[in-house]
Order: structure tokens, then C-alpha cells, then sequence
């Protein structure tokens, strides 16, 4: 029984392994077929269902200036792109986008040579077959990220490229897609360029400045999004909202940055100079209002490339006296009576000659301690200070730390660099650090030191300041959807950097260099200003003062007005070859600087230019009626000028002479001409006539005084 069960079993058992085995060699074959023969069709339908995870990025902040003018701001631009294998095939298998772009290239090409004029329409043309016919890897025709203009666009044009034929139908249609970025713009152009500072466009990251030290705020929270491709179309479902970053409100005051910037330059043109620095500060806040860095490039014009303000470290020459004076004045181991015998203009000291500037001329004889300081004495000073020093000139650099002249300013800007003041060591065999019998002379007059402008502008804020020296602070707020999250309050660095009897003696020789001293140049008629004069030798790499052409560093630190501070300032011009004065060059930029502001902030009345026995009727110019008739009502103006409604056309060009900035570009712009600003302030003049009718593509130069 059980041999006739056997034989029956094992042939449906062998039957049953051979179609197994079939099916098997069946599946292998099948997929060994897919990877092979059948791989590209299935990569591509791969390709058209996809997921991924995109990061979302945030807009960045604003910098804004103390008024709340905007001085960097982030606006949209894009990166157009065609997908030449985007479309559907018909019924019988024809391409549907071969058709649409055989029918439209033509005039695609004429539109993009509209708004690109700088390419022509056989060169589009040509351009965009190449990316049509182009072979990718997988051995599809038709490039998928194909660039129609190789740079970025703004929001206007990017509308415009839109609506051309092709690009105006739908992504899986025409193939129009795009890659949105956020643009830096600064309205006020290079205005406080390397304090504001820059972003790099390609990255999107910062570069330097506030910009680069407040990344973290400006910059914002990415958001999470992901994106799904079903076929030829993608859908985004957001699943982390991006946080858009806070404006900064900086100290600068756009209106005084402008002035200072100007009166640097046109100095610097005059005298043929290489690098300028100006730096005004508020001085009971230490707000930097101003902070001007030019340097003169190749073309021979003057762009602000580094930050010197900050960063410049050099001997400060004469600027620097003022200092050893009041470390003497503290100690009181000298007074305003005590005069000193300067001789003929030249000493000896430790073996070398110290000359005053017009040694030539005799010298200056005997001076009282003040007018050493109001005529820049060389000798005055450093007599004095190696004298009561020379035993222990530790005791002089440490009386220079302590009225803050070598005070680590802490500045939230990158690049700055401390002061160096050496102390006393005779044992080092570092030449730089090496301390000499001559070091302590020639210390006390700004050489043998490294300082930048921030630093020597802080010390003199602190005498204005009563004694109190005041941290340079670049940024007020931090401001979010209009709401202030935090503020900066001034830092007091030192309360009192020198007893008060000192400071006011220093005060009062300060006003006395500039009304009866070298520093007369940077007075005003209008109010009193302190200040002192500097001019040094820059050396060279190897040290030396007298190789070649003599470099010269001319400095110019003072406070307005004197009697009762407001703002300190200092301007420093490096040039070449004589002449070469302080308060000849430097002290002129300050005078026309300090002028500017008080002019500013002199407030007057309109009843006080008013002739009672006139009737006031203000002029009523072109504009918007209703804000006009609002304005004569509020005046109570009785007897108000007919207004005449005047519709303006969106289709003609705007005069728009005697307009800001903003203002015009506004005004051209949304009429759809493109804007290009040439300088700064009002609009002068336009290049394209108002009334011109408005053309696609048009553009219109702005010329701004």
C-alpha cells in the first residue's frame, strides 16, 4: 500500500519543483530584462514621482538708520530657467512643446531682446536651441535646467520675462520655471558701505560690517517644506513656517554721514590723498553718527573698500599728546604754570636730535605747559614726560591705561583692532617690543604706539564727556513687525578716566590750540571747538621714516561745541610728499563737518522769517489734491489757491526733477522704466524727457545732486 502512495506522490512532487523552478528562472529573467533593456523607462518614471525636503529661507532683516530710514534691505530676485522637456505628447505621439516652439521662438526671442537689449535676437535664438537640442546623460533630448539670462533679476523684469510667449504657459507646459533669492540693496548706495556692510549674492551669507556681526539676527530661522513631484507637477506642503529675521536700528544719521563723507573726499582730491578717515560721535551717548572710510583705487576715485576707522592701527602723532599730558596733569607733577625751555627749536635726547616743526625757524624758546600743547611742541612735551618718567616709564604707560587711551573698546564689528601700547622691557630681543632710552620721548609725542581712529576719537569723547568715556555704539535697537525686542543702551566704559580739575584744564588748553594755536583751521565763527592737530611720518614695512617718497599721517581730534560738547569727530588723511598739516588738511574737514552738523541741528521758527504785515499763502504744486486741500485746512488758510485736478498718465514718462531718490525711482518704476541712480540727493536731471511715451525695455538715468 504504501509503495503505490510513493509512486503516485513523487512524480506530482517533481512536477510541482520544475514549475516552481520555471517561475523562478521566470522572475530572474524578468528583472535581469527591467535592469537592462527596460532601465531608462523606468528611471524616468522614477523621476516623475519624487519627495524631498526643502529648506525655506527667511527674509533678512533690515539695517536702518537712527531715524528709521532703511540703509539695507532684502528684495526678491530670481534666476529664470526652461525646461525644454516639459509638455505631453498628443494622441498619435507627437511632441505637443515641439509645436508650441517651433510656432513661438521667433517671438519669445524678440521679447527677451526687448527686455535684455544687450543680446540680440539671433544670439537668443541660438542660445536656446542649443539647450533644446542638448543630449543629457540619460539620453532624453532637452535640457531640464536650462538658464534663459545668466544673471539675476529684479522683481519687474522677472514679471516681464513672464509674460512672454511660451513662459507665460503653465511649468508643464512651457517648461518656465524659476529659483527665487533674497537681494541686498542699500538705497543710499556706498553711504557707510564697510560699517553697513556687505552680502555675498551667490551665497547669501554675510561678508563684513553689521551685516556680518549681526548675521544671526538679521539672517532669521529656516523653514521646512516638503515638496512632492507627481508627474510634471509639484505639490508643497509646509511643515516648518520660516522666521523672517529683526531689523537692526543703527546710530548712523544719514544726513550727517552724507556731509562727512563729501567734505572727506572733496579734501582728499584737493590734496591728492591716499586713504581718509572721518568718525563723529554724540558725545554724552557715544553714538557713531558718522563713520567715513575712503581709500583711493585704480580709476583714481575714492570707494570705501576697508574699514580703517576700526581697523587702521598706526602711530598717531601729535593727536597722541594730548594724552601724555593729562597722565601728567593727573599725576600732577606739572601745572598750567610751569614753562618749559625748548630752545632753539632742537634737543638731544639720549643720544638723538627731538625737533619741533619750525626748527628752521628758531624754535619756539620758553613755553608755558598750555601753549606746548596749542602750538605742538615736540619738545614741550616729551621734555616733560622724560623728566618725571625716565626712571619709571612703567608709571607713564600705566597712567596712559588708565585714561583709557588703551581701553579695549569691545566694538561689535569685525575687524576691529585694540591699541598697542607697549610696557617697559629692556630684556626682549623682539626689536618691536624692545624699550630704549629714546621710547619713552618719542612715546609721548604718538610715535611708538599703534592706534586706531575709533579708539583715539573714544578718548577724546571721554574729555568732552567730563571724564566719562562712552563705548562707540553702532547699533540702538533690534526691531521686529514694528515692535522693538530689545535695546541697546549705552555702555559706559570708564567713569572716570582722570581727576576733574585735570580734565577741565585739558578742556580749556583744547579750545585755546584751536582760537589761538595751530588747529585755527577747524573753528568756527558761529561756536567754540576744541581740539588738537596731529601730523606724523608713516614708516615703511622695514621701519624706516626716510626711504623714498615721506608718508605722512595728518589727524585732526576735537569737540563742538566746546563750551558744551555735543559731538567729538576725527578725520585722518594718509598722504604723499609735502605739504602735509594736521590742522591745514584734517582740521578743514572738521571744520566743514562741524559746520554742517550745527547748521543741522539749528532749529528756527517760521514765524520768525515771517513779515507780520504779509498774508501767508503757501505755493501749491502739482500733486495729490485731497493730502493739499488736508495741508491748507490744517494752516487755516482762508483765502486757499484753486486746486485743479490733473489725471497723469501711466503711460508717459514723469518729470520727477527735484524728487528724492525714493521717490523717482517709484515714480519710473511702476510705470515699468527701468531706474538707474547717479549720485546723491535730489534728482538734477533725467535722461529720458517727461512726456516721452513709455516704451518696453525702456531705461532712465537719474542724475542726483
Amino acid at each position: 500500500m504504501s509503495r503505490f502512495n510513493s509512486d503516485k506522490v513523487m512524480p506530482r512532487y517533481f512536477a510541482i519543483a520544475v514549475v516552481f523552478t520555471f517561475i523562478g528562472f521566470a522572475i530572474v529573467g524578468k528583472a535581469m530584462y527591467i535592469m537592462t533593456a527596460k532601465k531608462d523607462y523606468w528611471t524616468q518614471v522614477a523621476s516623475r514621482l519624487k519627495r524631498d525636503s526643502v529648506s525655506v529661507k527667511p527674509t533678512r532683516g533690515n539695517i536702518l538708520s537712527c531715524d528709521g530710514q532703511l540703509m539695507a534691505g532684502s528684495i526678491p530676485e530670481y534666476k529664470v530657467f526652461v525646461d525644454f522637456q516639459a509638455g505631453a505628447t498628443d494622441s498619435i505621439g507627437n511632441h505637443n512643446r515641439d509645436s508650441l516652439w517651433a510656432e513661438n521662438i521667433d517671438s519669445l526671442c524678440y521679447g527677451l531682446n526687448q527686455i535684455f537689449p544687450s543680446k540680440s535676437i539671433a544670439e537668443f535664438k541660438a542660445h536656446l536651441l542649443e539647450g533644446k537640442r542638448k543630449v543629457m546623460k540619460n539620453g532624453t533630448v532637452g535640457a531640464r535646467h536650462w538658464p534663459v539670462w545668466h544673471r539675476r533679476v529684479d522683481y519687474n523684469t522677472f514679471c516681464e520675462i513672464h509674460k512672454l510667449p511660451i513662459f507665460r504657459e503653465s511649468i508643464g507646459k512651457g517648461g518656465f520655471h524659476w529659483e527665487t533669492f533674497n537681494a541686498r540693496k542699500r538705497p543710499f548706495g556706498s553711504l557707510a558701505g564697510r560699517t553697513i556692510g556687505d552680502v555675498y549674492i551667490a551665497k547669501d551669507s554675510a561678508k563684513n560690517g553689521l551685516e556680518l556681526s549681526y548675521d544671526s539676527i538679521l539672517r532669521g530661522t529656516n523653514g521646512l517644506m516638503h515638496r512632492r513631484k507627481v508627474l510634471s507637477k509639484y505639490l508643497d506642503i509646509p511643515v516648518l513656517t520660516p522666521i523672517d529675521g529683526a531689523d537692526i536700528v543703527t546710530t548712523i544719521d544719514v544726513s550727517m554721514q552724507d556731509l562727512a563723507e563729501r567734505a572727506l573726499v572733496d579734501e582728499l582730491k584737493l590734496v591728492n590723498g591716499e586713504m581718509g578717515v572721518a568718525i563723529l560721535m554724540e558725545v554724552k551717548t557715544g553714538d557713531v553718527k558718522a563713520i567715513v572710510n575712503m581709500q583711493r583705487a585704480d580709476d583714481g576715485e575714492y570707494y570705501e573698500m576697508v574699514n580703517n576707522a576700526i581697523s587702521h592701527r598706526c602711530e598717531p602723532g601729535s593727536v597722541f599728546k594730548t594724552a601724555s599730558f593729562l597722565v601728567a596733569l593727573d599725576d600732577g607733577v606739572i601745572d598750567t604754570t610751569m614753562t618749559i625751555n625748548t630752545g632753539c627749536g632742537v634737543m638731544e635726547m639720549h643720544g638723538r636730535a627731538m625737533k619741533d616743526h619750525n626748527w628752521r625757524r628758531g624754535g619756539y624758546g620758553t613755553i608755558s605747559v598750555p601753549r606746548a600743547l596749542e602750538v605742538s611742541s615736540n619738545i614741550g612735551v616729551s621734555w616733560i614726560i622724560d623728566k618725571y618718567y625716565g626712571s619709571n616709564p612703567r608709571k607713564y604707560v600705566e597712567g596712559l591705561y588708565r585714561v583709557g587711551i588703551h581701553e579695549d573698546l569691545k566694538l561689535p564689528l569685525v575687524g576691529y583692532h585694540p591699541p598697542y601700547i607697549r610696557m617697559p622691557d629692556t630684556k626682549t630681543t623682539d626689536r618691536a617690543k624692545y624699550w630704549s632710552k629714546t621710547t619713552l620721548p618719542w612715546m609721548s609725542i604718538g610715535y611708538e604706539t599703534q592706534i586706531a581712529p575709533i579708539n583715539t576719537v573714544a578718548f577724546y569723547n571721554a574729555i568732552a564727556n567730563n571724564g566719562k568715556m562712552m563705548q562707540p555704539r553702532f547699533v540702538k535697537q533690534l526691531v521686529k513687525d514694528g515692535q522693538v525686542i530689545k535695546e541697546f543702551e549705552p555702555v559706559v566704559l570708564k567713569e572716570q578716566i582722570a581727576k576733574p580739575k585735570a580734565i577741565k584744564t585739558m578742556q580749556t588748553i583744547l579750545e585755546h590750540v584751536v582760537s589761538q594755536g595751530l588747529g585755527r583751521k577747524a573753528g568756527s565763527k558761529s561756536f567754540k571747538v576744541a581740539g588738537k592737530t596731529g601730523t606724523a611720518q608713516v614708516a615703511d614695512q622695514y621701519g624706516s621714516y626716510h626711504s623714498g617718497t615721506t608718508r605722512y599721517w595728518l589727524s585732526f581730534a576735537g569737540f563742538f561745541p566746546a563750551d558744551n560738547p555735543r559731538y567729538t569727530c576725527i578725520v585722518c588723511i594718509k598722504k604723499s610728499g609735502l605739504p602735509a598739516s594736521g590742522g591745514g588738511m584734517s582740521g578743514v574737514v572738521f571744520h566743514h563737518i562741524a559746520e554742517g552738523v550745527m547748521a543741522q541741528n539749528l532749529k528756527l521758527s517760521v514765524a520768525d522769517a515771517r513779515d507780520s504785515m504779509s498774508i501767508f499763502k503757501p505755493a501749491v504744486k502739482q500733486g495729490n489734491t485731497s493730502a493739499a486741500e488736508y495741508v491748507l485746512t490744517d494752516l487755516n488758510i482762508k483765502d486757499k489757491p484753486q486746486l485743479q485736478q490733473v489725471k497723469e498718465s501711466n503711460q508717459m514718462i514723469p518729470d520727477v526733477t527735484g524728487m528724492g531718490a525714493r521717490d523717482a525711482v517709484f515714480a519710473m518704476e511702476k510705470r515699468g522704466v527701468k531706474t538707474i541712480i547717479k549720485g546723491r540727493g535730489k534728482v538734477k536731471s533725467q535722461s529720458l524727457y517727461a512726456g516721452t511715451a513709455v516704451k518696453q525695455g525702456m531705461k532712465c538715468e537719474l542724475y542726483l545732486e
